[in-house]
């Protein structure tokens, strides 16, 4: 049986990302968005813009505009109803970068398991693996964001939580787009941001990486979005987050820090509210049941320190022999500030997905 790579998510609000990080250029298709959305180019470029290489010290130095080109689905400000296409191309690639790679695995990467399941892979930058392929997600995230803030009046607002051991005190109910975007580091608290810059900077010249947790928070949900049993609103989410590049962890609400309460502690208890059945604290998330309740979903991706160091490491050939790579290219030495804007498009992404599922069956 032949087997392909799967670059589809969705059942309504369906996106098909495409391209490689060294190739033409980058995409994604959007199918099912409705007619009738108002929708600037600008609004897309001003997510791209918070994603794109280059933006501060402490990301990769690979210079890109990543200018977005709006194909099809969209006329007058006004998308069609039909298939939103959508093109970055990309103009900074330096496949020579990689030539070493062609026959050594990086460790951590996909260069060993791309090989292993297709028998062949495109080298340069990672193709399909590296996170440039999220230029995609991030443009229909843009739109799942307009269709959420246009029929629901939803806003989704992430940012970094942790970077290492440093762990920024946040409250998710109060926290806004403008306290996130006034430090390079993209965390709201100023003073730990601070120290994430300082931290990474000196793992950047380093030649090292480092890992760390984005938090996001989707205000004004309804009631009812998500499915019982198999296709539960976190799993959805869980699904989008760990589809990631690099995401390695995910939670919801209390998430493994809820194991160290009792129930009695961590159940949230209802009342109502001017005629609204409400919870006197969130530990469940937004979520129960696998279903929305109305509260504030916050939720947690965990992402692994980047896998392409500047650092000489022990690894093997594509014959199995034992080597060393001293890795080369532009790479960022910690992806959570620009992974920001991109859990916060797939969080998009999902509840778009939903609302539209949620609104077909009347």
């Amino acid at each position: 049986m032949k087997t392909i790579v799967a670059s589809t998510f969705g059942q309504l609000f369906r996106i098909a990302t495409w391209g490689e990080s060294h190739g033409a250029g980058i995409g994604v298709v959007v199918d099912g968005c409705p007619p009738r959305l108002p929708i600037a180019r600008e609004e897309i470029q001003a997510e791209l813009d918070r994603r794109r290489p280059g933006q501060s010290k402490i990301t990769s130095r690979r210079v890109e505009a990543d200018q977005v080109e709006i194909l099809s689905g969209v006329e007058d400000g006004l998308t069609l109803g039909t298939p939103i296409a959508m093109l970055v191309r990309n103009a900074d690639a330096r496949p020579g970068d990689y030539d070493e790679m062609r026959s050594k695995f990086r460790p951590s990467h996909a260069d060993f398991t791309y090989q292993a399941k297709y028998g062949i892979r495109a080298v340069a930058g990672g193709g399909r693996a590296s996170a440039r392929e999220t230029i995609g997600r991030v443009a229909a995230g843009a739109i799942a964001s307009k269709l959420l803030a246009h029929e629901a009046d939803i806003e989704i607002v992430a940012y970094v939580k942790q970077v290492c051991d440093l762990v920024a005190e946040v409250d998710p109910s109060a926290v806004t787009r403008e306290m996130v975007e006034a430090n390079i580091a993209r965390c709201p608290d100023a003073k730990t941001g601070q120290a994430m810059i300082d931290f990474i900077d000196g793992i950047r010249k380093a030649g090292d990486s480092v890992g760390g947790v984005v938090e996001a928070v989707a205000r004004k949900v309804p009631a009812g979005l998500g499915e019982p049993v198999f296709d539960r609103l976190e799993a959805d989410l869980g699904k989008a987050m760990l589809s990631l590049p690099a995401c390695k962890g995910f939670e919801v609400g209390s998430g493994f820090a809820g194991t160290r309460l009792r129930g009695s502690q961590h159940n949230d208890i209802f009342y109502v509210d001017e005629g609204r059945v409400r919870t006197r604290t969130n530990r469940s998330g937004g979520i129960q049941g696998g279903i929305s309740n109305g509260e504030d979903i916050v939720l947690r991706a965990a992402f692994k320190p980047t896998a392409t160091i500047l650092m000489s490491q022990e690894t093997v050939d594509s014959d199995g022999r034992p080597t060393s790579l001293q890795a080369r290219g532009r790479h960022d030495p910690c992806v959570l500030p620009r992974a920001v804007p991109i859990v916060e498009a797939m969080a998009a992404v999902v509840l778009a997905d939903l609302a539209l599922i949620q609104a077909s069956r009347g």
